[in-house]
């Protein structure tokens, strides 16, 4: 992906969580999903639990009673090795809180970040039948409405080694000796792979773009990460690189 550095001085703000205990750092900042946006301002009442009933049965017609009637048919895992899990519990969430959860973090954000769920009788009840952490693994999405089918959650206890897609977050583009000089920033990867102790997940990876000149790149390798998270890809893979100035750009200077 091609951002021109203007574009991205004007798009890209970086706002960080004020964190105020340990708890805090499980907090997630909202997804880039274009360059136009920017980070909404961090609000706790997204930093909140995730509601849920006991389903009974799984199915195809089953599940499309479930969305009929507000609910996302939901899947609660135990972890085993950091990514699959066994031991399954059928759940249903609602889908209104889903929704508004994957808007306001975006996808990437809402699937790297820890939640409360608790299993309740029906959504209105006081009575917890079960409560658990949880880190959402998989979410589905309708192709022509983004309307939520279905979310796969699973269990994130403290000893838990969890593997998890980081989002990345881009800064120092306002002072890169090459973004300065004219030259584009080519987004290789937004997220990386790490396996991650479920207390240490961070809630997003800065990537440094502050000394980088044209031609230069940053590696996976390069990334500053808590010691316990662990690279799961290779370091030698690129995130980003500061490319010179498209043919067509050098074309119109000329005239």
């Amino acid at each position: 992906m091609w951002i021109h550095r203007s574009l991205l001085t004007r798009t890209l703000h970086l706002r960080r969580f004020t964190q105020s205990s340990a708890a805090a750092a499980l907090t997630r900042e909202p997804e880039i999903l274009s360059v136009e946006q920017e980070f909404p301002k961090p609000d706790p009442k997204y930093a909140e639990t995730i509601r849920a009933v006991p389903r009974a049965a799984s199915g195809k017609n089953i599940s499309a009673k479930e969305r009929k009637a507000g609910r996302v048919p939901s899947i609660v895992f135990e972890q085993e090795d950091g990514q699959h899990g066994g031991n399954k519990r059928l759940v249903s969430v609602q889908t209104n809180q889903i929704k508004k959860l994957v808007t306001h973090l975006g996808r990437s954000f809402f699937l790297s970040r820890l939640f409360d769920l608790e299993v309740r009788p029906d959504f209105e009840s006081e009575d917890v039948i079960e409560k658990v952490r949880v880190l959402p693994r998989k979410l589905h999405l309708h192709a022509g409405t983004d309307r939520v089918l279905n979310v796969t959650f699973i269990r994130a206890p403290s000893h838990a080694l969890l593997k998890v897609e980081v989002p990345l977050v881009f800064r120092g583009d306002d002072i890169s000796p090459g973004l300065k000089k004219g030259a584009y920033l080519n987004i290789i990867k937004r997220t990386v792979k790490y396996l991650c102790p479920a207390d240490v997940i961070p809630p997003y990876i800065d990537v440094d773009l502050s000394e980088l000149d044209v031609g230069q790149k940053l590696l996976m390798g390069d990334l500053k990460v808590h010691p316990d998270l662990k690279l799961v890809q290779s370091k030698e893979q690129p995130v980003c690189k500061i490319m010179g100035s498209r043919v067509s750009d050098q074309q119109k200077k000329s005239k």
